[in-house]
């Protein structure tokens, strides 16, 4: 199978927000430790390792806040995987601390085989700031695996801020000591924003990123947080069925169609959500309109630029536009 353009998106829901945040809080404290044990902080580990259902918060989730984490599932009664293995390894030695591998043995792991989905092996996943992203699937040629992984250091860099780093093939084996990273400027204030999620404090961590994006409008971490925060507070507390009722029943009613897309991106139907204001913007006209296309905005804040569903539905916007 080819693989597939990465997808930031997948189902977003409150855990999957505030996963970023409690990974980088986690790296933060064992960074701390580190630095007053004199031990290497988690991310100066090996470049390639074994990972298992015990070991997987640690060295998955809470990495992934300083490094991607790519995640082979395999076995060995897989023939592909012996040919794909070899080649992440060897790449994850020539990218040299731009992520880390993570090999996951399925016939061992199988909870974490169910939980992302897996349907065939090998299969290739990754993590950034504690957010999982299906990467491709099947013994993939290099140089598309290659464009994958340019791709997912681009958008950790971009997205997140998160830059892996530099390790020579030499000290693969065991890694070297990282330089602490001096606070960031908003970091009390994006941690802010991650506690009042954790408490449901949804107006709270909204207030919190737009402080953020008040000194920094361009700042990606509050950015994504702001647009996920409100698409949740929207949401909560609404009947999904009633919603979706009430959009089946009055194809004309504008605020219906978008409570019902808003439903649809958190449900992780991105197309549906997409494809449902474009429809409106193309049939309406004057406010309506224009509330449509707002939304629509959006809800593309909430998956991403980069995701190429969006450039799709930009493309399909402007056509309904003009």
């Amino acid at each position: 199978m080819q693989p597939r353009n990465m997808s930031m998106s997948g189902v977003v829901d409150l855990a999957a927000v505030k996963a970023a945040g409690e990974a980088k809080q986690k790296a933060e404290q064992a960074r701390a430790e580190a630095a007053r044990t004199g031990a290497p902080p988690a991310a100066a580990g090996r470049l390639v390792f074994d990972v298992d259902e015990a070991g997987f918060e640690a060295q998955v989730l809470q990495r992934s806040a300083e490094v991607p984490v790519v995640i082979d599932f395999w076995a060995d009664w897989c023939e592909p995987c012996k040919q794909l293995g070899p080649l992440l390894e060897r790449l994850a030695a020539e990218y040299a601390g731009r992520f880390v591998l993570a090999k996951v043995d399925v016939e061992a792991n199988q909870l974490l085989f169910q939980q992302f989905g897996v349907q065939s092996i090998p299969a290739v996943f990754a993590v950034v700031a504690g957010q999982a992203l299906p990467l491709f699937q099947g013994a993939a040629p290099e140089a598309q695996i290659r464009q994958v992984l340019d791709q997912l250091v681009q958008v950790a860099e971009q997205r997140f801020g998160i830059v892996g780093a530099p390790v020579s093939a030499e000290g693969a084996g065991e890694g070297a000591p990282e330089q602490e990273q001096p606070a960031g400027p908003y970091d009390g204030v994006l941690s802010l924003a991650h506690e009042a999620l954790d408490k449901g404090d949804l107006s709270g961590a909204v207030q919190a990123y737009k402080n953020v994006l008040a000194d920094d409008p361009a700042h990606p971490e509050a950015k994504l947080g702001l647009a996920q925060a409100e698409l949740l507070q929207r949401v909560q507390g609404v009947d999904p069925q009633a919603v979706r009722k009430a959009a089946a029943d009055a194809p004309g009613d504008v605020q219906a169609q978008i409570a019902a897309a808003d439903l649809d991106l958190v449900g992780g139907h991105v197309e549906d959500a997409f494809g449902r204001l474009i429809d409106t913007v193309r049939r309406t006209a004057g406010e309506d309109r224009n509330a449509a296309r707002v939304r629509l905005l959006e809800l593309f804040e909430v998956i991403g630029a980069e995701d190429p569903r969006v450039s799709a539905a930009r493309t399909a916007l402007s056509r309904a536009l003009f």
